[in-house]
């Protein structure tokens, strides 16, 4: 896979009854460069607003692809850029997913992902190319100011946060195990 963040905007089909889609199909998604093996659906609840998750990935070699999106309420979900050499290192894209609008994001491996809820009782579900593995479990700081993200918080107010995710290292104390593949950091939208 390249280096390309993808946004999925999977067609519905709807009636009075409301609507059907299809969330994944290997075969459609194949012929658009998305070409993971995914081997585990990981699921979370985080109940309050400002519930902030991240800045996660696994290290090589249990490096994770990863394919997000939410099925109850309203995430900001972020991509950032952690390939050594690429002319993107350190740079982040956002974009909203939400069980109203039902797109998904491909996260590739290389990158960190994380995500703040818009919501209460916010549910995100992601498919993983490896299985979870503690020994590479890693993160960055949610806040670094060397990547900068512009979390869509309230004004003055702090996202709640796990433990682990208050002890993440910051960008200039990390040596990134990940190589550049010759791809910048884009986001590339698609309707299968």
């Amino acid at each position: 896979m390249s280096g390309n963040v993808t946004l999925i905007h999977p067609r519905r089909f709807g009636d009075d009854r409301g609507w059907f889609t299809e969330s994944y199909n290997k075969q459609k998604l194949e012929p658009l460069g998305i070409t993971c093996d995914f081997v585990q659906d990981n699921h979370s609840l985080s109940v309050p607003t400002g519930t902030l998750r991240g800045l996660h990935f696994q290290t090589p070699p249990f490096a994770q692809d990863k394919l997000v999106r939410c099925i109850r309420g309203k995430i900001f979900d972020v991509a950032v850029d952690i390939r050594k050499g690429s002319p993107t290192y350190g740079k982040w894209i956002g974009v909203e997913l939400s069980a109203e609008n039902g797109d998904q994001l491909l996260v590739p491996a290389g990158y960190a992902h994380g995500f703040v809820t818009l919501e209460d009782n916010t549910e995100v579900t992601y498919k993983v190319s490896n299985y979870y593995a503690p020994q590479n479990d890693a993160g960055l700081m949610w806040n670094d100011a060397d990547i900068g993200i512009d979390w869509p918080l309230a004004d003055g107010a702090e996202p709640i946060l796990s433990g682990k995710d208050t002890q993440h290292p910051g960008l200039a104390d990390f040596d990134s195990p990940f190589a550049y593949d010759g791809t910048p950091m884009t986001l590339v939208e698609i309707e299968p």
